[in-house]
């Protein structure tokens, strides 16, 4: 069993906007996401509804990806999980990422809500999501454009996911969310 990462979660930087949007871009990620401009990650970075975070691995990985949060000043207290982008993949850094994000939506944010959409054809973040509590609410069919090699590649289906505060707490109470920290 190889050992659960610690991952930091600090916030993002200009200087870090073009290791954002290269990973983003990245074919392993841009597949899975709706890409922003340079313009969007940079008014996002200091919007005061949202976290751009550079998720930090220390070690090997010392920028590993980057999360984005919105609805952080919202009156409904319902949080959105709006992009986890990370490099390596297969060690473990998505759970341990979704994790410090639940406990920083629901301790720090105080969020009633903690939701997301993840396209369909993205099994495994699907799997990932399911796993850690995330509940599937419906399916916005065929809303989105699949990209493909300068053509049309045809539409994929979002996935609207949420976890409630209640549900979380009980999670925790079952030992469900790993160490806290």
């Amino acid at each position: 069993m190889r050992p659960v990462p610690t991952i930091a979660l600090r916030p993002t930087t200009e200087a870090d906007l073009e290791f954002v949007t290269s990973s983003e871009w990245a074919p392993e990620n841009a597949r899975f996401v709706q890409p922003w401009t340079l313009e969007e990650h940079r008014a996002a970075i200091v919007h005061p509804d949202v976290a751009h975070r550079i998720v930090e691995a220390p070690g090997a990985h010392p920028a590993a990806g980057y999360v984005i949060l919105r609805g952080l000043a919202g009156p409904h207290r319902s949080v959105e999980l709006k992009r986890v982008v990370l490099q390596p993949k297969g060690l473990g850094l998505g759970r341990e990422c979704v994790r410090q994000l639940k406990r920083m939506a629901f301790r720090d944010l105080r969020a009633h809500r903690f939701w997301l959409d993840v396209k369909s054809l993205n099994t495994r973040a699907l799997a990932l999501y399911q796993s850690e509590g995330f509940v599937e609410e419906g399916r916005l069919r065929e809303s989105v454009r699949i990209l493909g090699m300068g053509e049309e590649a045809g539409y994929d289906s979002l996935v609207v996911m949420s976890l409630l505060d209640r549900e979380y707490q009980a999670r925790l109470a079952m030992g469900l969310e790993g160490a806290a920290s």
